[in-house]
């Protein structure tokens, strides 16, 4: 797909991604490096985000990596001084950490709920509220990496679908504010993707067909292809758009949950595995 694009779309830009070590977020990573541009990627986990760093430095693009976690504001302050330091001034911003697991609303815990709540939410407001004084400086532009759960309930997912409900709610708000600056906000709602952790959690045992069988294109994302349309928001192909809910789902959110939600309450009342 990035074979569509202007091969130096994003060269000369520097784009901060936020759980990029890894799944969608590396995809996005990997989307800017190919065309152009140069990544800084935090996350919590230093090895796999060295392992990630080696991947996008093959394709060419200079990479920062820093260990953090985003439900510390400070941490996420230093990651983006370190990143100017090294790479200049930042022109995108990606929030992308995430946190899920699967779990009835009844059986969630508090501190399981506020997990997911603090990480997807509160992680992606830290993220973006420190890249403020960068974009505007830059013009740029913030793309939040949402959820189908913030559109489409789904069975399971109660403290996902709080969460990103909320970082879309977020990403409208700061889209309003921070237009007067030049800086665009907008989210992209990816749809299932192949080899995802989050997916694997979700397709575990008979699921994975059900997921399937529910998106009206008939198959699960590559990871390339969140990547192009992360890429369109974030370059200047996307000038005008902000405030938006970008879906790259198959059509998922068409044909709406409830197969999915069916299936899995009736897996869970023969002993099958519960999603």
């Amino acid at each position: 797909m990035i074979d569509s694009f202007a091969p130096d779309l994003m060269e000369g830009r520097t784009v901060f991604v936020s759980g990029g070590g890894s799944g969608v977020n590396l995809a996005i990573a990997r989307a800017v490096a190919d065309l152009g541009g140069d990544v800084s990627i935090c996350g919590r986990t230093g090895g796999r985000l060295e392992q990630a760093a080696e991947h996008l430095r093959s394709r060419g693009a200079r990479v920062v990596t820093t260990v953090a976690d985003v439900r510390d504001g400070q941490a996420v302050a230093e990651a983006f001084a370190r990143t100017e330091a090294e790479l200049g001034p930042v022109d995108g911003v990606v929030c992308g950490a995430a946190g899920n697991f699967v779990a009835p609303a009844e059986r969630i815990s508090t501190n399981g709920f506020k997990a997911v709540v603090d990480i997807d939410l509160l992680g992606s407001f830290h993220v973006a509220r420190e890249a403020f004084d960068h974009l505007r400086r830059t013009k740029g532009s913030v793309v939040f990496v949402s959820g189908g759960q913030s559109v489409t309930p789904l069975a399971d997912q109660a403290h996902v679908a709080a969460a990103k409900a909320g970082v879309d709610q977020l990403m409208r708000s700061m889209a309003l504010e921070w237009a007067p600056h030049g800086i665009r906000v907008n989210s992209i709602i990816p749809g299932p993707v192949e080899g995802t952790e989050g997916m694997r959690r979700l397709t575990e045992g008979a699921m994975g067909q059900v997921w399937v069988d529910s998106v009206p294109l008939g198959r699960f994302a590559e990871g390339a292809e969140i990547g192009a349309m992360a890429a369109v928001l974030l370059s200047d192909i996307a000038s005008y758009m902000t405030g938006t809910q970008l879906l790259v789902d198959g059509g998922l959110n068409l044909s709406g949950g409830g197969h999915i939600t069916a299936s899995s309450g009736r897996l869970a009342a023969t002993g099958g595995t519960r999603a």
